[in-house]
């Protein structure tokens, strides 16, 4: 099993290697050149955020700067908005459903390095997905620690650190994350001009 694939299973590996230093590369190259497009060369734009990951719905919008590791391990459905400073650390798989919508300064981290200082200079890692349901809005400065599941139709409140599994249909918030109440029919919004 070569260390990418040991990374991608989610395997304690040391990372510091040529395989995986060329795969950053590579996409830190796409990335530079998606950053440095300006918005209204939207095809250009689109194309490389094609080109970078592994699935991209209908109708997406990623707002610059944008930064992630591999690119190839995220999935994004249809409607899909990420939006200023998204960072998305894909070691491991990063699955995004539909209408979902990332708030500014979020990030997504499926890496984690080891507590011990002489393991952690060596390199030591291992990552778990993320996986984010469908209609799902991430408030800003948010951030998604591995193996983490947040379910479908869920908001997570600005400032949240989520660290453990939140479900579907709730408002959570809060260092860490924790479910505050059902979203319910009485959220719904009667006037809108």
């Amino acid at each position: 099993m070569g260390d990418l694939e040991k990374m991608k299973a989610g395997l304690w590996l040391h990372a510091i290697c040529p395989e995986i230093g060329g795969a950053l590369l590579r996409t830190e190259e796409l990335v530079f050149r998606f950053n440095q497009l300006p918005p209204t060369r939207r095809e250009e734009r689109e194309a490389i955020i094609r080109q970078l990951f592994g699935h991209v719905g209908e109708s997406v919008c990623i707002h610059s700067p944008f930064h992630c590791d591999f690119g190839e391990q995220i999935s994004v459905g249809d409607h899909f908005v990420g939006n200023y400073n998204l960072t998305i650390l894909d070691e491991a798989p990063v699955t995004i459903g539909d209408y979902v919508f990332i708030g500014p300064n979020v990030g997504i981290y499926t890496v984690n390095h080891a507590l011990l200082p002489d393991q952690r200079n060596a390199g030591i890692m291992r990552s778990l997905p993320v996986t984010i349901g469908n209609n799902v809005w991430i408030g800003g400065h948010t951030v998604v620690m591995q193996g983490v599941t947040i379910g479908d139709n869920t908001v997570i409140g600005a400032g949240s650190v989520v660290t453990r599994d939140i479900p579907a249909g709730v408002i959570a918030v809060g260092s860490p994350c924790r479910v505050l109440r059902e979203i319910t029919e009485a959220d719904r919004i009667k006037e809108v001009h």
